[in-house]
């Protein structure tokens, strides 16, 4: 079960699909000037939906609304979602054409503070906050630009930074922020390689059960919190924090195995 924060009621809300074993999302990017990070932030959370989803056995169909940017904008936010590890929608276009695009309704529809909703159309609204990275440029001219061309390290840094903020508030990148992401990402990875050489062992009950209830509600500053809390538990086997972080990254999409065997 996944529950969001609804913005038309203002209360949590289940999310129920339409049509059992299929969840349709509909990720409403905006494209003002300046508003990249926040485009590429309402992409990330639709990506993390989708992967919740796919992880508790539902097949996931993606639509993405540009509101009417260049092409070669376009591209460029595409380019840069794709460095962030955001699997590629299943369709383009406007969300009122699920039917057409997706083959039925959208379940879950994913938008910046900006974004209307009024009365319709069918579907739960899930807001994202507005989001800033330091250094950033955004897509100033018809060939677009790499949105953290200012930003250092490995662009999934950036992906880390902004899991660190609650969905619907807003996330402010700094610089400093940014190093601290960098520094864990890489911190995390070697340990995960250290770990990979010892006995695989189950994830604790406990662990698993605060994982699952952080992921049914989206909610990845407590899983990241609970990664960070269970490095240095010493009562918890090297295999276990193996497959309790391998687990984790299947949702959160940081490439943390990616030094095993190196």
């Amino acid at each position: 079960m996944i529950r969001l924060l609804d913005a038309r009621t203002g209360s949590p809300a289940e999310v129920r699909p339409a049509q059992p074993g299929v969840l349709r999302i509909c990720a409403h990017a905006p494209a003002a000037a300046g508003s990249g990070m926040t485009a590429l932030r309402v992409l990330l959370v639709a990506d993390l939906l989708a992967r919740t989803a796919e992880l508790g056995g539902l097949q996931t169909l993606t639509a993405v609304q540009l509101a009417g940017p260049s092409p070669g904008r376009a591209a460029a936010i595409e380019g840069d979602a794709a460095a962030l590890g955001i699997h590629p929608p299943a369709a383009h276009g406007a969300c009122g054409d699920a039917p057409a695009l997706l083959g039925g309704q959208v379940d879950v529809h994913v938008a910046g503070d900006d974004a209307g909703m009024g009365p319709g159309p069918a579907g739960l609204f899930a807001r994202v906050g507005t989001a800033y990275l330091a250094g950033a440029d955004d897509y100033p001219g018809p060939a677009g630009g790499r949105l953290f061309a200012g930003s250092r390290g490995d662009p999934l840094a950036v992906r880390l930074a902004l899991m660190s903020f609650p969905g619907h508030h807003p996330a402010d990148v700094d610089d400093g922020a940014l190093a601290q992401a960098d520094g864990t990402l890489g911190s995390w990875r070697q340990h995960v390689a250290r770990w990979a050489e010892s006995p695989s062992r189950p994830i604790p009950g406990p662990i698993a059960e605060a994982a699952r209830a952080a992921f049914s509600d989206l909610d990845t500053v407590s899983a990241l919190a609970l990664l960070r809390g269970l490095l240095p538990d010493a009562d918890v086997p090297a295999g276990a924090k193996f497959e309790t972080f391998v687990y984790a990254d299947r949702i959160l999409g940081l490439d943390l195995a990616r030094e095993v065997g190196r």
